[in-house]
C-alpha cells in the first residue's frame, strides 16, 4: 500500500476497514497454499492473512509500505518488512506471491510485476485480488464532485484495470494465466461511508484545509446516502474486484 498523502493507522484500520481482510479468505483458497512453502504476502497490512497463511504452515513474508502497518503485523510475531511493492527486493526465493487489496495502491503495475517475477521461483504462482475497473465509482464520482465545488482537482490514487489491461502486463511478463475475472462484490461497510473515506480516501481529503474537512466528508456523505445505503440503514461500498492466479513456467527464470 503506497501513496504520498495516504497514512495508514492499524487501530483505524482494524475498527473500520477489517472486513478487507475478512473477505479475503476466497483468494487465500484460490492460492491453494501448501505446509512448507515459501510465500511472500506483497501489501501485507497488519498482518491478518499473513497470519492465516502462517497457521496453514508456511513460511511467510509480509512486505508493505507502510512502518506502522508492519509495526502492527510484526506484533503478531510474523515476518514482516518495509518494502515498497514496486521495487522487491527478492530473486528466486519464494513458491508463491500473494496479494489481498493492494495493488490497487501502486500505480506502476509492470514494475510490481516485474519484481514479483523475479521473487518467484521457476513454477512458482503470482495470485491476488485488487480493486477492478469500475471499483468504488460512486465513492470516487462524490468525491471528485464535492472536491471541484471547492476549486480542488486530485489525481486518482488508484490503479483499477480492466481484466485485458491486466491480462496483457501480466504475459508481457512471461505470467501463464490460470483464472483472470472482474468480481463485482458490493460490500457492507461497519458504518456509514465516512469510516471508509478517512482510512482511504486521505488523498483527497487531505488536499483541503482541516478546518474544512468535517464539512467536505459530510457532504460527501450526504450524496452517498440514496446510491449505498438501503432502508434499513445499512452501507455498501460499490466494491469491484479483479481476482487472478498466474503460474510462472517451470522453464522460466
Amino acid at each position: 500500500m503506497s501513496s504520498t498523502t495516504q497514512h495508514w493507522n492499524p487501530a483505524q484500520y482494524g475498527k473500520d476497514a477489517r472486513f478487507v481482510s475478512d473477505l479475503g479468505m476466497p483468494v487465500v483458497d484460490l492460492l491453494s497454499p501448501q505446509r512448507g512453502e515459501n510465500i511472500l504476502d506483497l501489501g501485507c497490512g497488519d498482518g491478518a492473512l499473513t497470519a492465516k497463511l502462517v497457521e496453514l504452515g508456511c513460511n511467510v513474508v509480509g512486505v508493505d509500505s507502510s512502518f506502522e502497518m508492519i509495526a502492527a503485523a510484526k506484533s503478531l510475531g510474523l515476518n514482516a518488512r518495509v518494502m515498497d511493492g514496486q521495487a522487491l527486493r527478492f530473486t528466486h526465493e519464494f513458491d508463491a506471491v500473494f496479494s489481498n487489496a493492494a495493488l490497487h495502491w501502486m500505480k506502476n503495475p509492470e514494475c510490481v510485476i516485474a519484481g514479483v517475477w523475479r521473487a518467484l521461483k521457476p513454477g512458482g504462482r503470482f495470485v491476488g485480488e485488487f480493486g477492478g475497473c469500475g471499483n468504488v465509482t460512486s465513492i470516487v464520482t462524490a468525491l471528485e464532485s464535492a472536491l471541484s465545488s471547492r476549486g480542488k482537482m486530485v489525481a486518482s490514487p488508484w490503479f483499477f484495470p480492466h481484466p485485458e489491461e491486466y491480462k496483457r502486463l501480466l504475459e508481457a511478463s512471461g505470467f501463464e494465466i490460470k483464472t483472470l475475472e472482474l468480481i463485482p462484490r458490493p460490500t457492507l461497510l461497519p458504518g456509514d461511508v465516512s469510516g471508509w473515506l478517512q482510512t482511504f480516501a486521505q488523498p483527497y481529503i487531505s488536499v483541503l484545509p482541516a478546518a474544512q474537512r468535517l464539512d467536505f466528508i459530510s457532504e460527501v456523505v450526504e450524496t452517498l446516502r440514496p446510491l449505498l445505503c438501503d432502508t434499513k440503514g445499512d452501507w455498501k461500498a460499490d466494491y469491484v474486484r479483479l481476482r487472478f492466479a498466474t503460474t510462472k513456467p517451470n522453464t522460466a527464470t
